[in-house]
């Protein structure tokens, strides 16, 4: 079975940190490219951050250029997207995905159709 299980949301302060994972199992990760998307109460998902097999780095929202950064480890199977100076507007559930097709690349615009399997998702509540 083909999964991922995010992990690492809560409740910060603004200002503070948080480092989401994405856990998969079934299968490898490392040749998949992974997205992190984001979820606001009363809005439309939106993709944040991508990084390809090859570790190339899509950021899609500039709201959170110079403060979010994904990474993966390959060994772990996961992916991270570490989170710096949180904002309250940055409060939404949090999703990672990964593009099903081995090796392509991410999409520039990390547009969700595009992204076969996903996580349940993980909370992130910035209080201001």
């Amino acid at each position: 079975q083909l999964q991922l299980v995010e992990s690492g949301g809560g409740l910060v302060h603004t200002g503070g940190s948080l480092r989401l994972s994405c856990a998969a199992s079934g299968f490898a990760l490392g040749v998949h490219a992974i997205g992190w998307f984001r979820q606001a109460p009363g809005k439309e998902r939106e993709g944040v951050s991508c990084i390809s097999y090859s570790g190339s780095i899509t950021d899609r929202l500039d709201s959170v250029k110079g403060r979010f950064t994904i990474s993966r480890d390959n060994a772990k199977n996961t992916v991270y997207l570490q989170m710096a100076n949180l904002r309250p507007e940055d409060t939404a559930v949090y999703y990672c995905a990964a593009n099903n097709v081995p090796f392509a690349p991410c999409d520039q615009r990390l547009s969700a159709v595009n992204y076969d399997i996903w996580g349940q998702g993980t909370q992130v509540t910035v209080s201001s």
